[in-house]
């Protein structure tokens, strides 16, 4: 573990919520991080970007120098549900498409409380319906982070249901996969978990299920038949109270005959991948996404 990881995890305690504390509201949250996006690194010169809408979805199309025109990328992002937009995610999204020669596609799924499940799938259905219309399905990955990577996963299951193209390859970086909450990692990380507060979850999963089967595996693809999904990479530190939600979703995937790789990277935080530019194991990790993804899609 390189020296910039301990000090990332020892920052990243420091401000981690603690249990009792008053939430924010979300309204608030939401004012907060945009107040961020200003001094979020643009991507480097010669990517280029375009905002497009699909059927009142808003995304944007990263494209670098290296992106093949017949391969593409849709991100999932994460944010609980609840938050995330494009701008503070463009350190990242660039970095993947280039490790994957593809362009990246962010939508703007809609987001809870104000839209519950099954709003968030819905949205990312359609958009890769949309994408799969332009160019061959076998040709498209997702990749999701946190809860876009679970939602990645649920979208998978809600194609393969439908009887729709699937995408060639899914990559989930510490992904929730169980909005039921049952996972043993939940407690057993509780205090080494430098990000996420275990405590803080019911209050993010019953506001985007607002009612629903937490079960159900368009909210949770770990209750979900796995059968006939495409390829599956999973990242997940070994410290996150979501470890348990990959490692389970792992085992799920590979009983239904599925090929799936999961690494548990020692210590990482949470969908550390996002924090490349100060971390040696980001830019090693997303290099591995992108050997994935190159050799599948």
């Amino acid at each position: 573990m390189s020296l910039r990881a301990e000090l990332l995890r020892l920052s990243l305690k420091a401000m981690k919520p603690r249990p009792g504390r008053r939430e924010r509201p979300i309204a608030a949250v939401r004012r907060r991080l945009r107040l961020l996006e200003p001094v979020v690194p643009r991507p480097p010169a010669g990517t280029r970007t375009t905002a497009i809408t699909v059927d009142g979805i808003e995304a944007f199309e990263i494209e670098v120098p290296q992106a093949r025109p017949d391969r593409c990328i849709l991100y999932f992002h994460g944010g609980a549900y609840v938050i995330g937009n494009a701008a503070l995610f463009r350190d990242f999204t660039w970095r993947i498409g280039a490790a994957a020669r593809a362009r990246v596609l962010f939508f703007h799924y809609r987001l809870a409380p104000e839209h519950p499940f099954p709003a968030a799938i819905e949205d990312a259905s359609k958009m890769h319906r949309w994408l799969a219309d332009r160019i061959e399905p076998a040709r498209i990955g997702f990749v999701g982070d946190s809860a876009g990577g679970g939602l990645a996963l649920a979208t998978a299951h809600k194609l393969r249901d439908e009887g729709s193209s699937l995408p060639g390859a899914v990559v989930a970086l510490s992904p929730w996969t169980d909005l039921a909450l049952t996972g043993a990692s939940l407690i057993a990380n509780a205090d080494a978990d430098p990000v996420i507060t275990a405590a803080l979850l019911p209050t993010f999963a019953n506001r985007y299920l607002a009612g629903a089967d937490p079960r159900h595996p368009y909210a949770s693809p770990l209750y979900g038949n796995a059968l006939g999904l495409p390829p599956v990479l999973i990242h997940v530190g070994s410290d996150e109270i979501l470890r348990d939600d990959s490692v389970r979703m792992a085992e799920r995937l590979r009983e239904a005959g599925c090929e799936v790789e999961i690494e548990v990277w020692d210590r990482m935080v949470h969908t550390w991948h996002l924090y490349a530019r100060i971390l040696p194991e980001g830019r090693n990790a997303i290099a591995r996404i992108g050997a994935f993804l190159d050799s599948r899609v």
